[in-house]
């Protein structure tokens, strides 16, 4: 029997390295796994923000060139609608190029009633344009002529006298804008004055004019003192070009006509410029949303690119991985060592332990808790503050002129300012409080037992105060600044995801004003 216990005591040392490798090893998977979903949730995010701020540009731009036409429309309000010098004078004011680099034609279209076709003809001809007439022959009611053109029609394109009633595509926006008194805009469509059957999309938007001094108040009204439009056309390539700020990279958009995103109803593609093609990457995020532009609807669609999926986190990942995997090994052959005997390899075993546990909650390069260690010790910070009724705040720095830096003086220096930057910003906050590198030149900063709102101006004013005096760096003066959003629980959020969205949403939201000339501190919006 006592053989037998010794024969199970030997067989269970054996096993006690593999044991111990395999819990390791799932202590390393599950940090590994913590910190990808962490990475996988803040890119989600900024997904999510590319996506409405590409939409709020597409409509502001088109609410611009939408002003613009107003100005047009105005002057007609004036002036006679083939008082061509005035209205020619009007737009070369506008420097279309300078100011609506997107616009490609602005014209001017009559509303003409068959009857009326002659004497317009005899009109337009007396005007100066001796060889003017009116193209395709319709037998329709009314005519919606081409009367001007801004820049002026020479050589290729269409010539005035364009009767574009015929067309259903266009017809459809000029009856919406004239019944609706609005900017109306046009499916998909090939502009006139393109001839190459691989031009690019192109649609038109149109605004309605009536007859001076009449009430245009109903729709009947509205048909009845009709005298034409102002249009503007546009490539969608020029369109999108033509947005304020430059989009996310690593995103690719695509614009669709109405709410079929098919090749057929394709207006935009920014991975290649407007041509559909079936690309080779299955997109880790997409989403579609649809607006409203002109009256008309667009089916804008977002999806990221690998270099936007690989751009957070896959250093500190492979790390953590590499590193766990590495003293896995190591601790297993040291507790086989103390199997078979060896009482120093305990005092080793508790080091490499404790290493391994240092290594998997800081960052290798300033000691920092890294994203791992501040999320736990966020948790713990929320079910206290949860418990107790409480506050503390959430910041987030991302320094502005990091990347200079290491252009200028090497990635050593760039390591070295890190390190700097760390030391000050552990000394501005109390040592309750937590300051953590999450990756790159960004860094966070957990605010515990925070009191009024007051305390986190106070608080943000210190660290910004702190990073704000020169560094001296291996013989290098460097100045850099920092971008900084701050989420206060419980106002903004009351779970970690919330909170650490709000203040990324917010830092990013101060680093694009300050590329933008703007240099101050935001809060996540409550």
């Amino acid at each position: 029997m006592a053989s037998f216990r010794c024969i199970q005591a030997a067989t269970g040392l054996r096993l006690l390295p593999w044991l111990v490798l395999a819990a390791t090893l799932l202590v390393t998977w599950t940090i590994w796994d913590h910190e990808r979903q962490i990475n996988r949730d803040r890119l989600r995010s900024q997904f999510d923000f590319a996506l409405k701020e590409t939409v709020s540009r597409v409509e502001q731009r088109a609410a611009a060139y939408e002003q613009m036409l107003r100005g047009v429309q105005g002057l007609l309000a004036t002036t006679h609608l083939k008082d061509h010098v005035a209205i020619s004078r009007y737009v070369d004011a506008l420097q279309l190029d300078a100011n609506f680099s997107g616009v490609k034609i602005i014209g001017i279209v009559e509303r003409v009633a068959v009857e009326d076709r002659p004497a317009h003809i005899k009109a337009m001809r007396k005007s100066g344009f001796s060889d003017y007439s009116i193209h395709p022959t319709s037998s329709d009611p009314i005519s919606a002529l081409i009367v001007q053109r801004e820049p002026a029609a020479t050589g290729s394109g269409s010539p005035l006298g364009l009767d574009i009633w015929p067309e259903p595509i266009r017809r459809a926006a000029l009856e919406r804008a004239r019944d609706s008194g609005m900017a109306a805009i046009t499916g998909k469509i090939r502009l006139a004055i393109d001839r190459a059957s691989d031009a690019p999309p192109g649609f038109v938007m149109y605004l309605p004019v009536f007859k001076p001094g009449q009430v245009h108040d109903t729709v009947a009204q509205r048909r009845e003192h009709l005298i034409g439009w102002v249009y503007a056309a546009f490539h969608m390539s020029d369109f999108m070009a033509s947005l304020y700020g430059a989009q996310s990279p690593g995103l690719s958009v695509s614009i669709y006509d109405t709410v079929e995103a098919s090749d057929a109803a394709l207006l935009y593609r920014s991975s290649d410029a407007w041509r559909a093609r079936s690309p080779a990457h299955i997109a880790a995020w997409s989403a579609n949303e649809y607006m409203v532009v002109g009256g008309h609807t667009w089916t804008l669609s977002l999806a990221s690119q690998p270099e936007f999926e690989a751009r957070l986190g896959s250093d500190v990942t492979n790390l953590i991985a590499a590193v766990g995997v590495a003293l896995s090994l190591a601790l297993a052959v040291l507790v086989w060592l103390m199997v078979h005997g060896r009482t120093r390899a305990m005092r080793l075993a508790a080091a490499m332990t404790e290493e391994l546990r240092h290594v998997a909650q800081h960052d290798p390069l300033t000691r920092l808790p890294n994203r791992a260690l501040f999320s736990d010790r966020l948790s713990q910070e929320l079910a206290r503050a949860k418990r107790d009724s409480g506050r503390f705040a959430v910041i987030f720095l991302d320094l502005d002129d990091f990347k200079p830096v290491n252009d200028n003086f090497g990635h050593a220096v760039g390591d070295l300012l890190l390190q700097q930057v760390a030391q000050r910003l552990q000394s501005a906050v109390r040592a309750v409080d937590t300051v953590g590198r999450i990756g790159g030149d960004e860094f966070v900063v957990l605010v515990a037992g925070l009191g009024g709102q007051e305390a986190v101006h106070t608080m943000t004013d210190k660290i910004s105060q702190a990073l704000q005096e020169m560094f001296v760096v291996d013989g290098h003066a460097v100045r850099v600044s920092a971008s900084v959003g701050v989420a206060v629980y419980p106002e903004d959020g009351n779970d970690e995801l919330t909170l650490t969205r709000c203040a990324d949403t917010a830092m990013y939201r101060v680093k694009n004003a300050n590329q933008a000339g703007i240099n101050r501190a935001s809060s996540a919006p409550a």
